[in-house]
């Protein structure tokens, strides 16, 4: 029997949730957890990472709830709860804010089959949207580079849209300091790539046939084709940053299977709203199977493909629904 069968109003879930009920308890985040999830990637820039600070957050509301007294909704009171979660986990993991992209090593991508799974019953369409839009890998890159209450005050500012007084009162602050802040964040922001996320346009959609094409052909030259001249790559955790088409194409021609680029097969997805590429290198043992290595996330600009972030983490194979080898 389910709590839609057995009470009648949300208020009875939350008594009974409150009396120790777990059962009510799961029913009453259930609504909340992939929004809650999502904004602790937004924090901490790392799926794992999330998840450890969304079950460390759940725990505390379970032990807080019954000093729950509904002041404000419940997905309010616990957007607050994991914002101080996550706070508590920058300031243990001692990540001072960074320089550079590239020194994001705990950077991972998240899931667009998971980002379908976000609803906001009582928010308009266009702010779902937006927060969705929040969520581009360039964002999610810039963000680690400011200071965690900087962080948390653009998150909870521009994406959440709370007040500053709301969001004075959860950090322990004044109305001024949380604007000031804001006003700090922006600024650092101001030199942020711009690469948000949408759907892919047909010639957008043509860039990335090319680019399986070539890559799969052993191409070399039609791959350059696809890449801009400022084409930038990295790859998370390893601190290295490859600019221009020049440098990219060398490490593509050389690295990757010592640059038998036609032995990986790559197999579509998506990742923070942008086209995504799951890579599968050949096994010793067996030639004819291909195991998975990393995802590759792409970003196209002006008919070319202006950004790769390479993981090399098979890891990420099952939170995208790939198998973790392909004939």
């Amino acid at each position: 029997m389910t709590y839609g069968d057995l009470v009648s109003s949300s208020g009875e879930v939350l008594a009974a949730a409150r009396s120790g009920d777990g059962t009510a308890f799961d029913a009453l985040l259930a609504p909340h957890l992939r929004a809650l999830h999502v904004h602790c990637y937004r924090m901490l820039g790392s799926y794992a990472d999330a998840e450890e600070a969304v079950q460390e957050a759940t725990l505390r509301a379970w032990r807080g709830l019954p000093g729950y007294r509904e002041a404000a909704p419940l997905r309010h009171w616990l957007y607050r709860i994991a914002t101080t979660t996550c706070l508590k986990m920058i300031n243990r993991r001692g990540r001072d804010p960074l320089t550079a992209a590239a020194e994001v090593s705990w950077l991972q991508p998240y899931p667009d089959a998971l980002l379908d799974q976000l609803t906001d019953h009582d928010a308009d369409p266009a702010a779902v949207v937006a927060r969705r839009e929040s969520i581009a890998l360039a964002f999610i890159t810039a963000l680690q580079m400011l200071p965690a209450t900087q962080r948390a005050v653009l998150i909870l500012r521009e994406v959440l849209g709370w007040s500053a007084r709301e969001v004075a009162d959860l950090l322990g602050t004044t109305v001024a300091g949380v604007n000031s802040a804001l006003q700090r964040a922006r600024a650092t922001l101001t030199d942020a790539p711009d690469a948000a996320p949408r759907a892919l346009t047909g010639r957008e959609q043509d860039v990335l046939d090319r680019f399986l094409h070539a890559w799969h052909a052993c191409d070399i030259p039609a791959l350059a084709v696809v890449l801009r001249d400022d084409v930038t790559m990295t790859m998370p955790p390893q601190a290295i940053r490859l600019v221009g088409r020049d440098a990219v194409v060398g490490f593509l021609a050389t690295v990757p299977a010592d640059g038998r680029l036609d032995r990986i097969r790559l197999v579509v997805t998506r990742a923070n709203g942008h086209p995504a590429l799951a890579a599968y290198l050949p096994d010793d043992a067996e030639q004819w199977d291909c195991r998975g290595y990393g995802i590759m996330v792409l970003t196209i600009h002006d008919d070319r493909v202006a950004t790769i972030t390479g993981f090399p983490d098979p890891s990420l194979f099952p939170l995208f629904d790939l198998p973790a080898t392909v004939p």
